[in-house]
Parts: C-alpha cells; sequence; structure tokens
C-alpha cells in the first residue's frame, strides 16, 4: 500500500466529525477521508467560499460552517449555533506567521488561533462531544520554550520558529490537561493529539503564512510528504485503537512522514504542573472553563 494511502476506516455512518481549517491541505485530507467513511463531516472555516469547493470535491454528507479561530466572537458565535452530538472534534486549524501579529482579540496570533481558539471551541462544544478531541501539534514542541508570564509575546523579541514551537507545545499540554479532566469527571470522552510530520501545505511552503522561505520551499519540494499522507497520524488519533492522552505521527525518518503510530513527546509536555498552570492561563483570557459534563 502506497505510504500515503488511507487505510480502511471504520463505517462512520451516524457519526458526526467537525474538522477545523477543513478547506485545505492537512484538514481537508482528513475531512474526505472520514466522509468517505460516511461520517457527516462539518468543515469549520474562516473562508467558507473556499470551504464550500473543497466540500463540493469531497464525497458524502460534507457540511461548511464559518469559524475563525483568530477571533472569539466567532468561536461563541459556532459553539452556540451547535445542536446535537460531535463524535469527533479535529482541532486542525492553524497559522505559522513571519512577523508579530495579533487575533481580534489582542493575542499573539500564532498562540491565539493554534492554541487559545481551540481552547474556547473545545470547553464551549464540550457538552456535545460523545467520542474523541483531537488537537494537532507536531514535534516542534521539543524546542519549545513557553513563558506563561508572557504568552502573547508582547515583553521580548517574536520569532515565528519560537512561536510555532510554543503553540505546539501549548496543544500537548492542552490534551493533557482536558484527558487528566474529562477522567476526573467520569467522561468517557478521550483527548489525542497528532503530529502530522513534515507536510507539504501553504503553511510550509510560504504561500498562505508568508513564511516558508527558500529553506522551507526546499524541503517541502524534497522531504515533505503529502497532505494525504499527513492526515494518516490524524485519522488514527481521531478513530483507531489509541490510549487516553494518545499522540500519534509518522513511523519513519524521525517521525516526519510514513504512516502512522504512537509517539513519544518531550518532558515539559509531560509536566502536570506546566499544563494546569497553562489552563488556568488560557481560562482567563478567553473566559472559557471545563464545563460540567454528565
Amino acid at each position: 500500500m502506497p505510504r500515503d494511502a488511507v487505510p480502511a476506516l471504520p463505517d462512520l455512518s451516524d457519526r458526526t466529525v467537525v474538522v477545523t481549517g477543513g478547506s485545505g491541505g492537512i484538514g481537508a485530507a482528513t475531512a474526505r477521508a472520514l466522509a468517505d467513511a460516511r461520517a457527516r463531516v462539518v468543515l469549520a472555516v474562516r473562508d467558507t467560499a473556499k470551504g464550500a469547493r473543497a466540500a463540493a470535491a469531497m464525497t458524502g454528507t460534507v457540511e461548511v460552517r464559518p469559524l475563525d479561530l483568530a477571533d472569539l466572537a466567532s468561536v461563541r458565535a459556532f459553539a452556540a449555533a451547535w445542536e446535537g452530538p460531535v463524535d469527533v472534534l479535529v482541532n486542525n486549524a492553524g497559522v505559522s506567521v513571519p512577523d508579530r501579529r495579533e487575533t481580534a482579540d489582542g493575542f499573539e496570533l500564532q498562540f491565539g488561533t493554534n492554541h487559545l481558539g481551540p481552547f474556547a471551541l473545545t470547553n464551549l462544544l464540550l457538552p456535545h462531544v460523545t467520542g474523541r478531541v483531537v488537537s494537532l501539534s507536531s514535534q516542534a514542541e521539543r524546542a519549545a520554550r513557553l513563558d506563561l508570564d508572557d504568552p502573547n509575546t508582547r515583553h521580548r523579541p517574536y520569532s515565528e520558529s519560537r512561536a510555532y514551537a510554543a503553540s505546539k507545545l501549548a496543544n500537548l499540554l492542552f490534551t493533557a490537561e482536558l484527558q487528566r479532566r474529562l477522567t476526573a469527571a467520569g467522561s468517557p470522552v478521550l483527548a489525542v493529539a497528532a503530529h502530522p510530520g513534515y507536510v507539504t501545505t501553504g503553511m510550509t511552503t510560504g504561500t498562505t503564512s508568508g513564511g516558508g522561505g527558500a529553506v522551507g520551499r526546499f524541503l517541502a519540494r524534497h522531504v515533505a510528504q503529502s497532505p494525504a499522507a499527513g492526515a494518516l497520524p490524524v485519522l488514527l488519533a481521531a478513530t483507531g485503537d489509541v490510549p487516553p492522552g494518545a499522540f500519534t505521527g509518522p513511523e519513519h525518518l524521525l517521525h516526519m512522514r510514513g504512516g502512522a503510530t504512537l509517539i513519544g513527546r518531550s518532558r515539559q509536555a509531560r509536566d502536570p504542573d506546566l499544563a494546569r498552570r497553562l489552563w488556568a492561563v488560557s481560562e482567563e483570557l478567553t473566559g472559557t472553563t471545563f464545563p460540567a459534563l454528565g
């Protein structure tokens, strides 16, 4: 089987999956595979026209709804309009930008879009979630330094790579603390994370973020795998037999490409105190909290 071939997924009839950023790249590849497996897929996207074009190229039941993770008002509106169960929430959408920018709420754009937006969305949707919350992270987290006294990079020089790595560490810490809270609440919902590897997308080539540069374009051309291959760890996290708090990623080339398997994470990503501190900061910044379940 080719490395980017999607393995047989379970029949997902009568399941609803929300995929943020599902209009392109890894998100679209993930959504397409889930729709092929007969899930009802909702593409939660900033650009609904682009989302509609992506949905038209997919089989099965695919809907498009507006969601801008860089705007908490949009996050709240999406969650408030939701009715019915969410079997799987895939927090896929993310950005990487070369210069410091801010979200509608004044957060540093990468931290706000990659962590705070999904944090708020998950907490607001959690009463509807019946199966799993999948958050996309990256092995870039191993190079991260998460400064919770200055999470929005207001008092130190901005670096695209450092900001991205910090947001990906935040995704893993969020997953760990979410799973701890779900377990304590007696919820059967799993919180898991996925590292797609090095994938050719607008983010890695710089065509959507403005980043990437010559090095990024070289790696994208000679090292990166396709979005379909990058979706494999996400699909394993979303539908496979994985433990609570699992982290999935590619099998080969230092977990950068090919297949999907369980992978490890850094010591700081396993730090429960850091995870709890991040959760408290995120609650304060977003005004959202872990809901009462049951």
